[in-house]
């Protein structure tokens, strides 16, 4: 590992950070508050990407595969470290600061501010932008925007986005980041567009546009999207999470190449059906528990299906308040997230599809033990490695989710707070149940529980093994 190329990769990350930190500076000046909150963290952003440019040399080319995880790794890290200044300097402790910034930066959604709307409306417009960033990652705008990144712009990528099989929209890989967010950015005007057309003033329609094409969740209110009570804004937001949580190179095959990219694709059809069979079912227990009305049943199981599924995490009720059998549905959506190369975080549908293929073969080749039966995806066949993959993720993934629920348990959680809050951090959806329920804060977790959970948002958002290859001694081997 050579720490020079490291800290040289830095420089640019940190001036990318720096050029987006004067947007909130100017909505400070338009809204007459405060300028300190962003100019001193911008002027020590400039100062250490300064010093990064100049003393360490960057080489792209040169780069190896373990400098390409360290790199993508240790960037989310600092990111969240820098994006994490302007919450202290408006008096956020510094642990809640740093679990609210990488909150942000991972698009997760959690948040462990008691009374959201004291905060300044520059700071809350800075925390909906992180997770605009994070969305569709800080490590591929940054792929996008440099050139001649060549192998190591791949190796980052594949570090960053370690989907099952590399979309390859152009040949280099900048030009795919570039398409990506190309995509992304779109969805964001349109969204925005239409937010306001609904009547949202111009700052909710930006930061909430910031906030559900990223599948993230943030909000301004501390009652998320019930603070609006509005049927068509709640339905703009489900079309638009909807979209966040399919693969954005499907979006862009589907407006430019093949109109039926996203219909034949089985993870994007296979999202659907656990989406409607998911709502409706939701919707059959909240009426036969008289919860709500058929027609409010339908309106709120639909809104929150979407809302957990991708991850996005808002909520227009407190469905905390649920009965048992309506909160466990949510509770197990948790574990799936949207689909591969998405804004969305979690498990991944594709990987649920392919290992309940996985596990129809085992049960097929119990009975016909000879018989060859390869899994197939979109009419290809999966190759074993990606299978073995997969399972060896799940297992990392299960033992992270049960290890730090025990662990907060230990710490003196409820066993629903503890194991909510661990897969909503893990999973990056945002809000659990108990204690951290959707109008609830993370502050109600003991400092060591949430050091614990922005470790689990770091994790989860590059996928576990980014991070955990970190923790090996081969990586550290020569």
């Amino acid at each position: 590992m050579r720490h020079n190329v490291v800290l040289g990769v830095l420089g640019p990350v940190l001036w990318l950070l720096a050029v987006f930190m004067i947007v909130p500076l100017l909505v400070a000046v338009y809204y007459g508050e405060t300028l300190i909150t962003f100019a001193l963290p911008l002027l020590i952003t400039v100062l250490l990407a300064t010093f990064s440019t100049l003393f360490f040399k960057r080489k792209e080319e040169e780069w190896n595969l373990k400098e390409g995880f360290f790199i993508v790794a240790i960037g989310w890290l600092v990111a969240a470290m820098i994006c994490a200044l302007p919450y202290i300097l408006e008096g956020v402790p510094p642990l809640n600061a740093l679990f609210e910034s990488m909150s942000g930066v991972t698009a997760t959604g959690a948040t462990a501010l008691k009374d959201i709307e004291v905060h300044s409306k520059s700071l809350l417009f800075w925390r909906s932008m992180t997770q605009w960033l994070g969305g569709m990652g800080i490590i591929m705008l940054f792929i996008a925007i440099l050139p001649k990144l060549g192998v190591a712009g791949r190796q980052m990528f594949r570090a960053e986005v370690p989907i099952l099989q590399e979309e390859k929209l152009r040949p280099r890989i900048r030009g795919t980041a570039k398409i990506l967010w190309l995509v992304y950015v779109v969805l964001t005007i349109i969204e925005f567009i239409v937010l306001s057309i609904a009547g949202l003033s111009p700052y909710d329609a930006i930061t909430h546009t910031f906030t559900s094409i990223s599948c993230a969740g943030f909000s301004p209110y501390s009652n998320s999207i019930a603070a609006f009570g509005d049927p068509v804004v709640e339905s703009i937001l489900m079309v638009f999470m909807f979209l966040g949580g399919a693969n954005f190179a499907l979006h862009y095959r589907t407006l430019f190449n093949d109109r039926k990219s996203l219909v034949n694709d089985q993870e994007f059809r296979f999202y659907c059906a656990i989406i409607a069979v998911a709502t409706l079912l939701l919707a059959f227990m909240l009426f036969r528990d008289e919860v709500y009305s058929l027609t409010d049943a339908l309106r709120y199981s639909s809104f929150h299906v979407i809302s957990i599924i991708t991850t996005t995490g808002y909520a227009t009720v407190d469905f905390n308040m649920w009965p048992d059998s309506s909160r466990f549905i949510l509770f197990l959506l948790m574990f799936i997230g949207g689909c591969a190369g998405s804004t969305s975080g979690g498990f991944k549908v594709v990987r649920v599809l392919l290992l309940l293929k996985h596990a129809n073969n085992a049960l097929f080749k119990a009975i016909h033990p000879k018989a060859v039966k390869p899994i197939r995806f979109n009419n290809k066949v999966i190759p074993e490695e990606i299978i073995s993959s997969i399972v060896s993720f799940l297992v990392i993934y299960i033992m992270i989710y049960f290890a730090s629920s025990t662990l907060l348990v230990f710490m003196g959680m409820d066993m629903i707070t503890a194991m909510s809050a661990s897969i909503a951090t893990l999973g990056n959806v945002g809000p659990g149940l108990g204690l951290v329920g959707p109008m609830e804060s993370f502050d109600n977790i003991p400092d060591p529980g949430k050091l614990l959970l922005t470790a689990n948002m770091w994790i989860g958002r590059l996928e576990l093994f980014t991070v955990m290859v970190l923790l090996t001694p081969a990586f550290w081997k020569k």
